[in-house]
């Protein structure tokens, strides 16, 4: 994970401010290092990249430059596999070196070098944000991947400037924008103009999609599965399990070979950590990595829970105001489930305990690391991903210890984000069944996963970097979105038949919101958390409403 920044003057080189350069190095405190190109005498180039090493045997230093060419990638992403091959240790100088062989040719070969570039990154499986300068052609690409799961910011300033950064400080005036994840964007460099620089766009395009026109960045997933049911509506027993292999294939790239550049790990010691509320969607990931990883290696969850004076204001003396919210009494009755399901792993179940007075203390740096999103239900799920993430609490081994303090020693977090949209999770999605049936449903589903890149994932991945770790996101590999999209909504949600609580039956028992998911934690053992109703964070870990419980979640902040 890298945070990486890039700027482009007429008036001369433009480096970072000291505070913008102090966060970008927050996301990658391996390394950090800066070229400064003259691309002709009214183009001033400077590119920046910080580094947190996560994979490979070796630490690969950015920005990365080919001596003979003079390119230069900057590179924030995760490369699991380049089409449908695995990638082995560290992806930077691979996704490089495609990148130098694509864009070499002819000067009269721009159009062909162009495509040859898109589909060099529209074969890249994983998260990515990057910066890519073809020196020989002066072309400059830059994008992020179609579900903007890596932050990339854009700020066009009066004077012609033009900077994309991972964060920003927000200290100025200037207005900095998040970058579209809806394909690449191309700057044809060879040419100084006065005139405002115009990118040329390269759209995004499903695989069924047939339409006829220019060059576009061809996505791996099709359109979502609109087909209705008939009379009778049977589920085919075997969905589950193709899901619970998808996920073990996405987790399997996702938690293996962690920093080993760097780190050595005692026994016991975490590589991995879950941003664990104790639901569905985490406690099911936490289940599959158990299947993956040596019984050795420890595995953290990350549990947060604030004090909220709104709620909290009266409590008996004694009586502890985290342990009280939602999500601490879920994840410790989850954490019972596993340690029952999956014995011998040294689990720990981290309790992050945030005051009220540390939640206020942090309040300005936390609007920083998630502008240029600016709503109080932005700031109510950020503090709950920024106090998680730091991954600082307390661990008690049984109940007849004192919690010790304890800070986790991993870089990686995973994260359920993706299932509610995938699978049907959200309360919405019952309301559209109940208003128009299957159709509606489908049109709600069909909703989500079409706004997921221009919503929150940018925002999370400021404010979680800011730690030094990087968030991984399982739901969201390439081939599990695929599935999800590709299966009929009668599959993946039942708001048709009758929940019965009291039944044996899995399917008559477990609740109609994403059952396909629940039935795979049933599957595994996880009977407790297949029962487990959708909760969102910001009222799990009771961040939602602390000053006034008038103020709306869409209300700017002040």
């Amino acid at each position: 994970m890298c945070g990486i920044f890039f700027s482009l003057s007429r008036h001369g080189y433009v480096a970072p401010t000291p505070s913008t350069e102090a966060l970008l190095r927050n996301r990658g405190p391996d390394s950090i290092g800066k070229h400064e190109v003259l691309i002709h005498p009214q183009a001033h180039a400077t590119f920046l990249s910080t580094v947190l090493s996560l994979r490979g045997t070796n630490l690969v230093k950015q920005p990365l430059k080919d001596v003979a060419t003079q390119s230069i990638l900057c590179w924030n992403g995760e490369a699991w596999k380049i089409g449908t091959e695995p990638v082995q240790g560290n992806d930077a100088q691979l996704i490089f070196d495609l990148l130098l062989k694509s864009s070499s040719g002819g000067e009269g070969q721009k159009e062909a070098s162009i495509e040859r570039v898109v589909d060099v990154v529209s074969t890249i499986r994983g998260p990515f944000a990057f910066v890519f300068f073809d020196a020989p052609k002066s072309h400059l690409y830059y994008g992020r991947d179609c579900l903007g799961r890596r932050s990339l910011l854009l700020k066009s300033i009066a004077n012609g400037d033009f900077i994309l950064s991972s964060v920003c400080d927000n200290d100025t005036e200037d207005q900095w924008s998040e970058l579209d994840a809806d394909g690449l964007y191309v700057l044809d460099l060879k040419f100084g103009s006065p005139q405002p620089l115009e990118a040329m766009h390269i759209p995004s395009r499903r695989r069924d999609d047939d339409t006829v026109g220019s060059v576009h960045f061809p996505l791996c997933f099709p359109f979502i599965n609109k087909s209705l049911p008939g009379d009778l509506c049977r589920r085919d027993p075997r969905d589950s399990q193709r899901l619970l292999d998808s996920l073990r294939q996405s987790l399997d790239l996702r938690i293996q070979h962690v920093r080993e550049a760097i780190d050595r790990p005692n026994q016991g010691d975490a590589r991995v950590a879950i941003l664990f509320s104790g639901g569905l969607d985490c406690t099911v990931l936490t289940r599959i990595c158990h299947d993956l990883l040596p019984l050795t290696e420890g595995v953290d969850l990350l549990n947060v829970a604030f004090q909220n004076p709104r709620i909290h204001a009266n409590l008996e003396p004694g009586v502890s105001p985290f342990e009280l919210c939602p999500d601490r009494v879920t994840g410790r009755s989850s954490y019972t489930e596993l340690l029952r399901v999956c014995p011998g792993r040294p689990w720990r179940f981290v309790a992050i305990d945030v005051p009220y007075s540390e939640t206020t203390a942090h309040r300005q740096r936390v609007i920083t690391l998630m502008h240029p999103h600016n709503t109080e239900m932005d700031l109510s799920i950020s503090f709950a991903l920024y106090f998680a993430s730091r991954g600082s609490g307390f661990v008690q081994q049984n109940a007849d210890v004192t919690p010790e303090l304890y800070s986790t020693s991993a870089h990686v977090l995973l994260s359920g984000l993706g299932a509610d949209e995938l699978f049907g999770g959200y309360q919405r999605h019952a309301t559209a069944f109940s208003r128009r049936g299957h159709a509606g449903l489908v049109d709600e589903l069909e909703l989500d996963f079409d706004r997921l890149g221009k919503r929150n994932l940018g925002r999370d991945d400021r404010v979680i970097s800011d730690s030094g770790k990087e968030v991984r996101f399982p739901f969201l590999d390439e081939d599990v979105i695929a599935l999800a999209l590709e299966l009929p909504v009668w599959a993946k949600c039942d708001f048709e038949n009758e929940h019965l609580p009291d039944s044996d039956d899995p399917e008559q028992y477990l609740e109609p919101a994403k059952k396909i998911l629940r039935l795979v934690a049933w599957e595994v053992g996880m009977k407790g958390v297949a029962g487990e109703k959708k909760r969102a964070i910001q009222f799990g870990a009771r961040t939602a409403k602390m000053e006034t419980g008038k103020t709306k979640g869409t209300q700017v902040l002040e």
